[in-house]
């Protein structure tokens, strides 16, 4: 079978398009009169090129920007979720481990949780945004009523929106189902956009002269929801995760900011960025501040952080080498992870494999509420 992404099939299907298209303009006259036959020529030729069309313009743009990579994962068969191996520096030895799904039940707050949407205004960097906080239902429990709880602070790609964890991604329903596995201490979700700028995409920067991002999101951020929410300030309880341009955020949080975040999981993420129509200019022209935001050029040159990566990626995906470099870069007292699926794309069901490992994973990272 022809590779989904492969340039074959996509001459393939733009030839059957042509093909079809110079077909219906040699029918064309010939099928003219009256009656239902000559009808329903016309429109069955006029139907069948549109849709030729479409499905070559489809593969070209699927191609291009890697939504789905193979037919399973397009058809959603490709198998269950990934498996979280662990890596030591510079030395290929990994531990795996199995994981299991499980589905939650239930509605009331007391065995579900609650999502509350809250709006946060940070003091340090001046920026206001929205956000949705799962408060899973040991929160509302007598016996917890003393403790603070480990946070994990979710963000979608860009373009993106929070809603989408909760609906398409359901990381409340993952969250419970592991809290309800014993696979993860009851943990609080803050999910939000990477950018609280409308229509720029930021990638996480406090952009000279301009937005202050990752001061929002590693100081305003964790201290507003510490003081709002009975969460637990210290960053070993901190963790941030998203895929995408969410993922990289995630990453470069942990990295350059430990002491906001101990650990971060990146599904499909990018480890470097540069400017483009949708983010300006996020540099002011000052290439230091790009390579310090180059996550493998921080792995490699920067003072090795404490703190736990996850890295998800596929066979499939643009950024497996990259990750791979990620892997073979980093020192201790940093710790790698990664979850790597046999086929899968830049796409919600690719993440949505990758969900619950990744939180397994957080929970061997996160420790019981503490009161």
């Amino acid at each position: 079978m022809l590779a989904l992404t492969g340039l074959p099939l996509q001459i393939v299907a733009c030839l059957l398009a042509v093909l079809a298209f110079v077909a219906t303009m040699w029918l064309w006259p010939r099928l003219g009169g009256k009656g239902w036959r000559p009808v329903l020529g016309r429109l069955g030729a006029f139907a069948g090129t549109q849709v030729l069309v479409l499905v070559a313009m489809a593969l070209v743009a699927n191609s291009y920007f890697g939504f789905y990579t193979t037919w399973t994962d397009l058809l959603g068969t490709a198998g269950g979720p990934g498996t979280v191996v662990d890596h030591k520096p510079s030395n290929a030895l990994s531990v795996t481990g199995e994981q299991r799904v499980y589905s939650s039940q239930g509605s009331a707050k007391e065995r579900s949780g609650v999502i509350q949407k809250v709006r946060l205004t940070g003091a340090a960097s001046g920026l206001t945004s929205d956000a949705y906080v799962y408060l899973p239902p040991q929160y509302f429990q007598p016996e917890y009523a003393a403790h603070r709880f480990p946070m994990a602070l979710v963000l979608s790609g860009y373009p993106g929106s929070a809603e989408k964890l909760i609906s398409l991604m359901q990381w409340p329903a993952s969250t419970l189902t592991a809290i309800q596995a014993k696979q993860l201490p009851p943990t609080v979700l803050v999910m939000m956009r990477p950018s609280p700028i409308a229509n720029r995409d930021t990638e996480c920067m406090d952009v000279p002269g301009g937005p202050q991002v990752e001061t929002f999101f590693t100081e305003d951020l964790p201290r507003a929801l510490a003081t709002g929410y009975r969460i637990s300030p210290e960053a070993a309880a901190h963790a941030a995760m998203g895929d995408s341009t969410g993922g990289y955020c995630a990453l470069k949080f942990a990295l350059r900011k430990p002491q906001a975040y101990g650990a971060a999981v990146s599904l499909s993420a990018d480890y470097s960025v540069s400017n483009d129509p949708t983010t300006g200019d996020l540099f002011g022209g000052n290439p230091k501040l790009k390579q310090e935001n180059d996550l493998l050029w921080r792995l490699r040159n920067a003072p090795p952080a404490p703190v736990s990566l996850l890295l998800a990626t596929s066979y499939d995906e643009d950024n497996y080498q990259a990750t791979q470099q990620m892997v073979a870069s980093f020192k201790s007292p940093t710790r790698v992870s990664t979850i790597t699926l046999n086929s899968g794309g830049h796409n919600f069901h690719t993440w949505n494999r990758e969900i619950p490992p990744a939180l397994e994973w957080l929970g061997r990272q996160f420790a019981l509420p503490t009161a």
